[in-house]
């Protein structure tokens, strides 16, 4: 796709919706075709790091203990939680489920997933925000930094489904490199490649719709 049709979607955009008294987020609507979504071979789940970030801060939480978990401080994780912690959340959902709204990105050591999967999979798997694995001897700080310019772009059952991109007060020729990379990996991940794209949207929070593709 030509990276001149990107930029004048986004800048038609711009020019088109009135700017609010917040930074808007600034989100593209993929719709595909020709795929049958029941089948899971054919959905899209890709983790793709945004070369340009999405333009504000991510608020992470990692499940980690010991020199882990100063590290993940240190590192600038919102949250380090503790194996003891983990099950009072686990017994608590509505802490467990305000916490799964509040935070985009989570991360813990191999050790914790059994338990995270038993105690909060039903709550962080339908929202996409199930934990990154930490292996043993993978710097904490490395995979922290990497989530915070990360999205998670997934269709599941649905030929139409949004991911954001970074915000309205973004440089355009940035938001045009994030695009161009979410729209390479997606259509990679496709049978058919772009010949399973019907039409892809760039579109902002209270903004219009700008068709791209």
């Amino acid at each position: 796709m030509a990276d001149e049709s990107v930029i004048e979607a986004i800048e038609k955009l711009l020019a088109e919706s009135p700017e609010r008294k917040f930074s808007e987020s600034i989100d593209l609507a993929i719709n595909l075709k020709n795929l049958d979504m029941s089948q899971p071979k054919n959905r899209v789940d890709e983790e793709i790091l945004l070369p340009h970030g999405l333009g504000k801060d991510l608020k992470i939480a990692v499940f980690a203990k010991g020199e882990v978990g100063l590290q993940a401080k240190e590192a600038g994780a919102n949250y380090v939680f503790s194996e003891e912690e983990l099950a009072e959340i686990g017994g608590d959902k509505s802490r467990a489920r305000a916490l799964a709204n509040e935070c985009d990105f989570f991360v813990a050591e191999v050790q914790y997933m059994a338990q995270i999967g038993k105690n909060l999979g039903a709550i962080l798997g339908p929202r996409g925000k199930m934990p990154t694995p930490l292996p043993p001897g993978k710097n904490v700080a490395d995979l922290i930094n990497s989530a915070r310019s990360s999205i998670r772009v997934r269709s599941k059952d649905k030929l139409t489904f949004h991911v954001s991109v970074g915000r309205r007060d973004m440089d355009v020729q940035k938001l045009s490199g994030n695009i161009e990379t979410v729209l390479s990996r997606v259509e990679h991940s496709l049978e058919k490649g772009k010949h399973n794209i019907k039409a892809i949207y760039v579109t902002s929070t209270m903004g219009k719709s700008v068709r791209v593709l």
